[in-house]
């Protein structure tokens, strides 16, 4: 039986991704290069939507953009000069067919296509509503609610109703939106998602990270801002307007910390950088004794090079990962299933054997592959082993568009530190603060009031209304009353 690795559920997942060309003679076969570039953001699903002039054409397909869109014929089938792509991990809405974006619709004023990365967090309440006034929806997607919404907008212009649409929603969204118009790139007013614009020749760019860019060989030159929309029409004219007024950022900080490729800039900063000055402070913060430090790879390579070059440990690979090996694989049964972790990662015995190690990981979730990871390296005879962790503890699920497990399967929402270390049975765990996290990247320490970032994860501090869920909270206890009155 194919199933789902069980060590890919102890990672938050990447939540999607985004890219879209203007004014390029190949839109379609550029942005699905950008897509390739954008595919650790998500591997469930990929789609690509072109404007050929006179009619949209849409091509989306389950699994990897490799397979999907590198074949001649798919291309052809997506013509014109105007393209925008998705990839996609789904976090609200079923995995099928019709979930997978662009999300296309055929309204009064013409086609109408959206990508979306984000989570809209009163998306439910506002679909009941839509349904009511006689809406019909054709997927499980919060982002269908904004199609809705813009279709029964009674604003006269179509850059209005989007706007109008966008004002009703809450929680986060970088959106790439394709019309008979033109192009339309925005973030909320948080700017919670990323979004970055680039130039290629006379072809304008949008993407989720620089490094989509990079692969089409297009150049950086400037995220889009917070509450910003950048409209590109069909002539190739550009403007921005921002429409919400003051606006008060909280990008997400954990693209920093592991969702970003390391070879991206966010907000103008390397995350490859970022991340090897989060390992410096981690070993500032929690020193420890030891022969080696060792990533877990990929992610924590990085942070690892940042903590050994602080502490003057030695860095070395004492783990070898596997790059075959994709987020599924068979597993005929609990003994085997138990065995995963090594298809993935397995220990560099000669080097480790016998020495003092400090294992650096950029977060911990669930607890199981850290469990794991530690006991791999016992096994290969490691004397000590001291995990570090270049994030603080993951307290908090996350509603604004990454997948992470109910808050209840947090390992630090059940456990304190020593408990977390008695669970992975490391001889040390420690993780940098949360002040230490913003000190590295360039921030005295987080603000009390407005922090810098949303850093929900770690802090519990929502910066939205999370109407979705209060609402479910207020559910369940008035049925968990009825069940006691009964």
């Amino acid at each position: 039986m194919i199933t789902t690795n069980p060590f890919d559920d102890d990672k938050l997942r990447e939540e999607c991704g985004i890219f879209g060309v203007s004014g390029a003679e190949t839109a379609s076969a550029m942005v699905a290069l950008g897509l390739h570039a954008l595919q650790h953001r998500g591997q469930e699903a990929a789609g690509i939507t072109s404007w050929d002039g006179h009619d949209f054409h849409t091509h989306r397909a389950m699994g990897h953009v490799a397979g999907n869109f590198d074949r001649d014929e798919v291309i052809r089938g997506l013509p014109g000069d105007t393209a925008c792509g998705h990839v996609r991990y789904s976090t609200t809405g079923e995995t099928s067919l019709r979930n997978v974006q662009p999300l296309y619709a055929e309204l009064n004023s013409g086609g109408f296509a959206v990508a979306h990365n984000g989570n809209i967090s009163n998306a439910m309440k506002v679909r009941r509503e839509l349904i009511r006034r006689g809406s019909i929806f054709q997927s499980t997607s919060d982002t269908e609610v904004i199609i809705h919404l813009v279709a029964t907008s009674n604003y006269r212009t179509l850059l209005d109703k989007f706007i109008d649409a966008l004002k009703q929603i809450e929680g986060a969204y970088s959106l790439i939106v394709m019309t008979p118009e033109g192009m339309i790139a925005c973030r909320d007013p948080l700017g919670i998602r990323p979004l970055v614009m680039g130039k290629l020749g006379d072809s304008i760019i949008f993407a989720s990270e620089t490094v989509a860019l990079d692969v089409v060989g297009a150049d950086y030159v400037r995220s889009i801002d917070p509450g910003e929309l950048v409209i590109v029409t069909k002539d190739g004219e550009m403007r921005s307007i921002r429409p919400f007024g003051e606006v008060h950022p909280r990008p997400c900080i954990f693209e920093h910390v592991y969702f970003s490729r390391p070879d991206s800039i966010i907000d103008n900063s390397s995350v490859y950088s970022v991340r090897k000055a989060i390992g410096a402070q981690l070993a500032i913060e929690n020193p420890v004794e030891a022969d080696y430090v060792i990533p877990v790879p990929d992610s924590g390579v990085p942070a690892a090079i940042g903590y050994a070059q602080e502490s003057g440990i030695p860095f070395e690979l004492g783990i070898i990962r596997s790059h075959y090996i994709g987020r599924t694989f068979i597993q005929p049964g609990d003994k085997v299933r138990h065995l995963g972790v090594k298809l993935k990662h397995n220990a560099n015995r000669a080097l480790i054997q016998g020495k003092r190690i400090v294992l650096i990981d950029d977060s911990i979730v669930r607890g199981t592959t850290s469990l794991k990871i530690v006991q791999m390296m016992r096994e290969a005879g490691a004397a000590e082993v001291h995990m570090r962790i270049a994030s603080p503890p993951t307290k908090h699920s996350c509603f604004y568009g990454v997948d992470t497990p109910e808050r209840t399967k947090l390992l630090a929402h059940k456990l304190d530190i020593g408990g977390m270390q008695d669970f992975i049975h490391a001889d040390s765990l420690a993780f940098i603060s949360i002040d230490g996290l913003y000190k590295a990247l360039g921030e005295a320490k987080r603000a009390d009031i407005r922090p810098q970032y949303c850093d929900a994860c770690f802090t519990g501090d929502y910066p939205t209304k999370l109407t979705d869920q209060d609402e479910a909270v207020v559910e369940n206890q008035f049925e968990l009353l009825a069940e006691r009155v009964s």
